[in-house]
């Protein structure tokens, strides 16, 4: 009985400290189930711009992305709509006040920059199924067309910046659900009053991508 406490005070003896182990010296590795390096994606989403006063623009856009790791990646947006009167405006408008707002419609835009993808992770949904999904940043900068609601008004062309912010849940090997909100930040030229003017165009988009086939993948 003696020897083997004094094996076992001896082992504790030998005990190495190491010292505190910091959070970002923790890695967790996991196998990703659906991994997007060198892999291509080009989606079809709808979309909605639902926080203008004066107009309601639904809207369809067309995405591409390559994937040149699993977090950063070169993402084209390419997208057309039509801004519908609110009844706030069509209330301006009427013959108890006379006063139409000075208001500009989304046409269509074209957009391009990087995507940046930190987090991977799992959902596990009531026990039964488990999605993967990954959340994403990105910035792109472009150019915008937009026409004004009162018909002298013109077109304005619009140099534009494009933050957002997204979701990608798979559904599939090469499938994938998207949701993406982004905010157009646009000058344009109002040729009506003959001076710029900031607009913010904020889009809430839903949509279905298709992945090109991964490496190694049959």
């Amino acid at each position: 009985m003696i020897p083997a406490l004094w094996s076992a005070a001896a082992s504790a003896a030998d005990t190495v400290d190491i010292g505190i182990i910091r959070d970002e010296e923790i890695t967790v590795v996991q196998k990703l189930l659906y991994p997007k390096a060198g892999r291509s994606e080009i989606g079809v989403h709808l979309g909605v711009m639902p926080f203008d006063a004066y107009l309601t623009t639904p809207n369809a856009q067309l995405t591409y992305d390559q994937h040149l790791s699993e977090r950063v990646g070169v993402s084209l947006a390419v997208g057309g709509g039509w801004g519908f009167k609110t009844q706030v405006y069509r209330t301006l408008e009427s013959p108890a006040y006379g006063v139409a707002p000075y208001a500009y419609r989304y046409l269509g835009s074209a957009l391009g920059g990087v995507e940046w993808s930190p987090v991977y992770g799992k959902l596990n949904w009531n026990g039964a199924r488990i999605s993967h999904f990954d959340l994403y940043l990105a910035g792109r900068a472009g150019l915008s067309i937009e026409s004004s609601v009162i018909p002298t008004g013109g077109l304005a062309f619009a140099p534009t910046l494009s933050p957002g912010i997204g979701a990608r849940v798979f559904t599939g090997d090469n499938l994938a659900l998207r949701v993406e909100l982004r905010d157009d930040l646009l000058l344009e030229y109002r040729s009506l009053v003959e001076s710029f003017a900031f607009k913010q165009n904020a889009n809430v988009t839903v949509g279905m991508t298709v992945l090109s086939k991964a490496k190694g993948a049959r």
